[in-house]
């Protein structure tokens, strides 16, 4: 699909090896935060990633990284509770960006107080960090868009933040169902003009989709002027 964000983006510039290279480089854990006020001072452009409980996001940072064990996984849904912050392309303070791990949502078996703690978190975290320059929301490929899925749109597009719609598990879905997969996304996306107008299909078992979505964040960097 055609990036309709390109307009003014430099020309002849390949971006998938740019994003092999970015993303081949130093990627380090380098801060929690489980409350607002104990998040890192802003420094480099951050991307989040964000998903329901159990759609993949650690799996998905991993592959995405080249590490078995950058973000941890687990088949217990809600293992993220906290904002984790990772430097990539160098240390910091010389990072090129950080991504953000955020905590998984619609996950029902924890405490009210602990979702309503999470959520406001998020919200606080989204419309108050200048820095944020794209979310990328995980969306379970065999099962599509949620009711949860389509809170999360409205939240970020009161937010006025970036997003952009990764499906994961396409190893898990037929090959002849993926483009119709990929078409009723973005029909659930039609109310959502804020939401950026490609949808990557992603397997972290396998590597697809990965070096799209490696292109993707360098094309954005470029973007910045980065």
């Amino acid at each position: 699909m055609q990036d309709r964000d390109g307009e003014g983006e430099p020309q002849g510039r390949d971006f998938a090896e740019e994003g092999r290279k970015l993303f081949a480089g130093h990627c380090d854990f380098i801060w929690a935060a489980d409350k607002i006020d104990g998040l890192p001072p802003m420094g480099p452009p951050e991307i989040a990633f964000a998903g329901r409980s159990n759609v993949g996001k650690s799996s998905l940072l991993n592959a995405l990284t080249n590490r078995k064990a950058l973000a941890r996984t687990s088949h217990t849904p809600g293992r993220t509770q906290q904002l984790n912050f990772f430097a990539l392309g160098a240390e910091p303070p010389n990072e090129r960006m950080r991504l953000i791990d955020m905590p998984g949502y619609g996950y029902a078996a924890v405490s009210k107080t602990k979702i309503e703690s999470w959520t406001k978190l998020m919200r606080s975290y989204l419309r108050g960090r200048s820095t944020l320059k794209r979310v990328y929301v995980l969306v379970d490929g065999r099962h599509g868009l949620k009711d949860v899925d389509q809170e999360m749109f409205k939240l970020l597009d009161t937010s006025a933040v970036s997003y952009q719609i990764v499906l994961t598990k396409r190893d898990e879905v037929k090959k002849s169902e993926v483009e119709s997969r990929i078409a009723k996304v973005l029909e659930g996306l039609a109310k959502h003009p804020a939401a950026h107008p490609e949808v990557i299909f992603t397997s972290s078992q396998t590597g697809e989709g990965i070096p799209e979505l490696r292109a993707g964040v360098a094309r954005l960097l470029a973007q910045m002027g980065m």
